[in-house]
């Protein structure tokens, strides 16, 4: 429904701008709105303002009749899973601008915001790289999830790090502090700078937790706690002896080494074929029943341009390994 009406209030609006300076003619006015009402007073006067005061122009009533939502341009909200919004938000978000004309303001904020504030109301859309976990916040049985894509915990390092692989047991020693030098991984003596993102539901803080010790509450050892993966990602591109976990669609847009993990690198193929094993869906998250322009960009997300905009970003879509869902680590129920 338009915003905006074309009625009696309106034309009355635009005659009285047309009788600016003259004052006679805004007292007769006056005094026949408060003597006959608007109603007599439109279809009155009618007459002698088309006859004498032609001055309302064309564009004045087409500004008038024209609903807000073709004089003003639609935007949406989605905020969230900062690994998402690096990885293929904005090129998604432009790709549907310039189909429907409606633009998408993004905001970070990591994955539990991208639920609850979707949940809430908060914003037209989330963007989450876990699941809901409903008994850490009622508010997340609220929501429907719609996977888009496939994404993995990728180990990154400084590029002048020269260990490009450790194995699964190797990084469970790391996160628990029981392995804390290079030299013994094949690097240089010196003391490992163990990363982590702050909080046990993040994105990837649930999900490292589940697939390396399969307990949501386990603590890690750490020497620098992070607000969210882009800043993480960010340091350890500056810290030659760091190293950090985060997502790789978002980590390979970074200047660091995302190293093998049991001889298996996280490229595209990899995740695709699930050869390599930490991997986990990419949500867009909404209301329950989403409609209008979110339900269009959900549509679009999951077209066949939507997907070719994520492969062009070296990200695997959701329909493009369907398969994998089969095979994936069910986690999230009883987690408080």
């Amino acid at each position: 429904m338009s915003v905006i009406q074309c009625d009696q209030f309106h034309i009355l609006y635009f005659w009285l701008l047309t009788c600016r300076g003259n004052n006679l003619l805004c007292v007769v006015l006056t005094k026949k709105l408060i003597t006959y009402g608007i109603e007599f007073l439109v279809y009155s006067m009618l007459p002698v303002f088309l006859m004498n005061y032609f001055r309302l122009s064309i564009v004045a009533v087409l500004l008038v009749c024209t609903p807000l939502s073709a004089t003003l341009s639609e935007t949406l909200t989605w905020a969230g899973c900062g690994i998402t919004k690096k990885a293929f938000m904005a090129e998604l978000a432009k790709g549907f601008e310039e189909e429907t004309g409606v633009k998408i303001k993004l905001e970070g904020g990591g994955a539990t915001r991208g639920v609850r504030d979707a949940a809430n109301a908060l914003i037209d859309m989330g963007g989450s790289c876990r699941m809901t976990l409903p008994l850490t916040d009622p508010s997340e049985l609220h929501v429907t999830m719609h996977p888009v894509a496939w994404d993995a915990l990728a180990v990154l390092v400084h590029p002048s790090n020269p260990v490009d692989r450790i194995s699964t047991e190797q990084l469970k020693k790391i996160y628990t502090g029981k392995l804390t030098n290079w030299k013994y991984l094949g690097g240089p003596d010196r003391p490992i700078e163990v990363y982590v993102r702050r909080g046990k539901i993040s994105g990837v803080g649930y999900a490292l937790r589940q697939y390396l010790f399969k307990d949501s509450n386990m603590s890690f050892y750490s020497t620098k706690l992070f607000r969210s993966s882009g800043p993480l990602e960010k340091a350890i591109e500056k810290s030659p002896y760091a190293i950090g976990v985060s997502g790789v669609s978002s980590a390979r847009k970074r200047k660091v080494q995302i190293i093998g993990l049991d001889d298996v690198t996280p490229t595209p193929e990899n995740i695709q074929a699930g050869r390599y094993e930490l991997y986990r869906p990419l949500y867009i998250v909404t209301q329950q029943q989403p409609k209008g322009r979110v339900k269009e960009f959900i549509k679009f997300a999951t077209s066949k341009k939507g997907r070719q905009i994520l492969r062009d970003n070296q990200t695997v879509p959701y329909l493009d390994a369907i398969g994998l869902m089969s095979k994936s680590v069910i986690y999230g129920l009883g987690v408080k």
